[in-house]
């Protein structure tokens, strides 16, 4: 048995969450494995109800569990409470709490979604990298920051990028490792030429580079990385940066896969894991079951892979999803016309429904 905490979150997150339900119960059912779920709320929801983005009694469970899986938290509605008491804060405690370090954003592109991307066909057709991003360091958790006064009238905000050797280190051995299960190639993004921090964390990615010769290392600056994403991504293997430089690279290629709404992500540390999809909360088509749920189904596949070590479950979760989309099933965001369009909700119906055939 295999106990996974739910934090269905915000917006569209419940809705997205739901159909992510639906497939691990489906392949509980035919690998005879139990998934117990509990569920908690996290970001907006927990500040409606218990006026924080996570409680003390949230944490718990999610470290007492074996995964842990999120909708997604936000909304307009909270933007104007203090940092410290937005959703995405909760999100944050919670990553650190469970110290998940290594954010795993894998870009794949589905044959049948080649023609949907705003990139060319040929530019896009086989694409397949990864993205390791650090996750409880780099700017979103330095320290100082903040909004000081300094006059009437003027106010400065300060936030700091700030990595130390044993953080550089843990990520560097992680993007490593995954290379050596794919193409063996490692690219790491910096922007060393003007941030002492990246100078840092070039110098200490190189050394670790020491202990896996079979893997090629090579290193480009986050502004370059972002342009050849768009004209040449199918160069990239596995890509490994910090915690800001991650966030938007890994966004920008969410849009070579046809949406963001098909991109998973795991989060792993060296006990505990987090599984979310890469998008948001989506306040603009919460409640119209409009929503993907792609990613978030795609995310469960990877908490059988990485959590579980169920490779043959994961693989059917994936199949799953490959063969619906080939059948021309295509929610709102990936219909680009003469598809057949569906729910939320039915798109996670037609994709547990083929999960092990």
């Amino acid at each position: 048995m295999y106990k996974i905490a739910l934090f269905r979150g915000d917006g569209i997150g419940p809705e997205v969450a739901e159909q992510a339900v639906k497939v691990i119960r489906k392949v509980g059912e035919i690998s005879h494995v139990v998934f117990d779920l509990s569920e908690a709320l996290l970001g907006g929801a927990s500040i409606d109800e218990y006026e924080r983005p996570v409680t003390p009694e949230a944490l718990a469970l999610a470290r007492n569990s074996d995964a842990v899986l999120i909708g997604a938290v936000g909304g307009p509605q909270w933007d104007n409470l203090e940092t410290s008491m937005r959703p995405e804060s909760g999100l944050l405690e919670l990553r650190r709490s469970l110290e998940t370090y290594a954010n795993l954003r894998p870009v794949h592109v589905f044959p049948s979604l080649e023609n949907h991307s705003t990139l060319k066909e040929e530019v896009i057709r086989g694409l397949d990298f990864l993205i390791v991003r650090e996750l409880t360091g780099g700017i979103y958790f330095g320290t100082p920051r903040g909004i000081q006064k300094l006059t009437e009238g003027v106010e400065r905000g300060v936030n700091t990028e700030v990595y130390t050797t044993p953080q550089i280190e843990r990520i560097a051995h992680r993007a490593f490792s995954f290379a050596r299960k794919r193409r063996r190639k490692v690219t790491s993004v910096d922007k060393a030429n003007i941030l002492e921090s990246s100078q840092l964390w070039r110098k200490v990615v190189t050394r670790v580079h020491r202990q896996y010769q079979d893997v090629t290392l090579d290193y480009r600056y986050v502004d370059d990385c972002a342009m050849q994403l768009v004209r040449n991504p199918k160069q990239f293997d596995v890509i490994v940066t910090t915690n800001l430089f991650g966030d938007i690279l890994s966004d920008e290629s969410a849009m070579l896969t046809g949406s963001i709404g098909m991109l998973p992500s795991a989060s792993l540390g060296d006990r505990h894991a987090i599984y979310e999809p890469v998008h948001g909360s989506a306040p603009d088509i919460t409640g119209k079951d409009m929503a993907n749920p792609i990613a978030a189904i795609l995310s469960v596949a990877m908490m059988m892979e990485y959590s579980f070590h169920l490779l043959d479950v994961a693989k059917s979760i994936e199949d799953a999803v490959s063969r619906t989309l080939a059948e021309g099933y295509r929610t709102a965001d990936i219909d680009g016309g003469g598809a057949k369009r569906v729910s939320c909700s039915v798109m996670g119906d037609l994709i547990q429904s083929r999960i092990g055939l």
